[in-house]
């Protein structure tokens, strides 16, 4: 008797371990951390800028607390595991064909979860022009969103104030000073850079950048990166797939951060 009520003692004890032990936050990538996963679509293989979004995980990781992918992973449009994460990366430098409808279905169950997902064009023209990637891009976004239109959102969007307060965007060209965005639900889902902002995170295997920043050089990249943090933080506190496991201590490490622009 004693025997099988110490066997139960043990079991129970055993299972109490066992929901202690932590979980994964789904919505945030099987590593609990930001992941700027790379969107394909079509024939893509890989983003404009490949060593950016494993950067800019880097630079999120060294300025802030937020866990982040330091590997990022690849999705198609066209993946079940699109909706797997709340990011996506859309970079180009040159025109994309439409959408297929198997795309466009699965853009459509991203944006439904509350997805969000940034548009950046490495193709941009030095006055900050969208080239043929940015066109194409916003086209084939109309497609997947047609009861949205891009808006204009500048320094008082939450985007330029989730962790430094930044007056403007840049990227590795100055181009506007704002994005734009589709906003729905009140959350910017869909966010389009004029910037080319992977242009200023890519640093390749020797540790130098890639790419020049123009005009404003070295002082001009750093703004740009910390757009890139900011982007990332504002997805860590949204309400994707309603987990916000991360949100209550990013949001008082924000009310604490004496970052802001220089």
């Amino acid at each position: 008797m004693r025997r099988s009520y110490l066997v139960v003692v043990f079991m129970l004890t055993v299972v109490g371990l066992a929901l202690l032990i932590p979980q994964p936050a789904r919505a945030f990538g099987d590593a609990g951390g930001f992941d700027p996963r790379i969107l394909l679509t079509g024939s893509q293989t890989n983003a404009a800028r490949p060593s950016a979004p494993g950067r800019w995980s880097w630079e999120l990781v060294q300025r802030t607390s937020a866990p982040a992918r330091l590997r990022p992973s690849l999705v198609h449009a066209s993946d079940a595991t699109i909706t797997d994460g709340p990011f996506l990366y859309w970079s180009g430098d040159a025109a994309v064909p439409a959408l297929t409808s198997a795309e466009i279905a699965g853009l459509r169950r991203f944006f439904a979860l509350g997805g969000v997902m940034l548009v950046d064009d490495a193709g941009v023209s030095n006055e900050g022009a969208p080239g043929a990637f940015g066109t194409s891009a916003r086209r084939e976004i109309a497609r997947v969103l047609p009861d949205s239109a891009p808006i204009t959102i500048g320094a008082d969007h939450v985007v330029f104030r989730t962790f430094y307060l930044l007056r403007r965007a840049e990227g590795r060209i100055a181009g506007p000073k704002t994005l734009e965005a589709i906003v729905r639900g009140g959350s910017a889902q869909v966010i389009f850079s004029s910037h080319d902002l992977g242009g200023a995170l890519a640093r390749g295997p020797t540790g130098m950048w890639e790419q020049p920043v123009i005009p404003g050089g070295d002082v001009q990249r750093e703004r740009a990166i910390r757009l890139a943090v900011n982007v990332a933080m504002y997805v860590l506190c949204s309400n994707y797939k309603d987990d916000q496991v991360h949100a209550p201590f990013l949001m008082r490490r924000r009310a604490l951060s004496p970052h802001s622009e220089p």
